[in-house]
């Protein structure tokens, strides 16, 4: 399954941080977003609420249908490889096109934290679950996996989720979040 994502080459690091274990990690992280959204991050930091301008159009298009909204605060996503923030990126870039209109391009920040911040960073098992079936993140990993030379086997993997512990799923999926809001002392735009 080709997902089509032409990642710049200053970002390719999967190369470097694979191996045969998974990602590996460090103190240095990465989270995907869009052109639209990077001066306000780097000025503000990142914050739990998710992306506003989503929010406020989703807040709006559910009343005009008679429904409401509640917002619910959702973590900071972050994976150990700029290659796959990239991916997260080109997401967001496509959810923003269909949500507020907006033509915007897929950025990388960078997160350095100290080993006390560094230790709220948890495994994103909850969204590993949910991305198992067929979704094409997983077809993504495979791509990345073989361009290595190493195996990544979903239905394996998906017949052993028991086995894994948290540190696997981070690992074996480069998924991560973080529950508080970030300074922007910590953040830098990857160029």
């Amino acid at each position: 399954m080709s997902t089509n994502i032409d990642t710049p080459e200053h970002l390719k690091d999967a190369e470097a941080l694979l191996t045969d274990t998974g990602f590996t990690t460090s103190n240095v992280w990465y989270h995907g977003t869009t052109s639209g959204l990077t001066a306000s991050i780097l000025a503000n930091g990142l914050k739990r609420s998710g992306d506003n301008e989503i929010n406020q159009a989703t807040k709006k298009a559910m009343a005009t249908i008679g429904n409401s909204y509640t917002e619910r605060k959702e973590p900071i996503y972050l994976t150990q490889s700029k290659q796959l923030a990239y991916y997260w990126a080109s997401q967001k870039v496509r959810a923003r096109k269909v949500h507020t209109g907006h033509d915007e391009t897929p950025e990388v920040i960078e997160i350095t934290l100290d080993e006390t911040l560094n230790a709220g960073v948890k495994p994103d098992v909850g969204a590993v679950v949910m991305l198992m079936d067929l979704n094409p993140y997983m077809g993504y990993l495979e791509e990345v996996y073989q361009a290595k030379g190493l195996p990544f086997d979903l239905d394996d993997i998906q017949a052993n989720a028991m086995e894994l512990n948290r540190e696997d799923y981070l690992n074996k999926f480069g998924l991560a979040y973080y529950q508080k809001s970030m300074s922007a002392k910590v953040l830098k735009l990857v160029k």
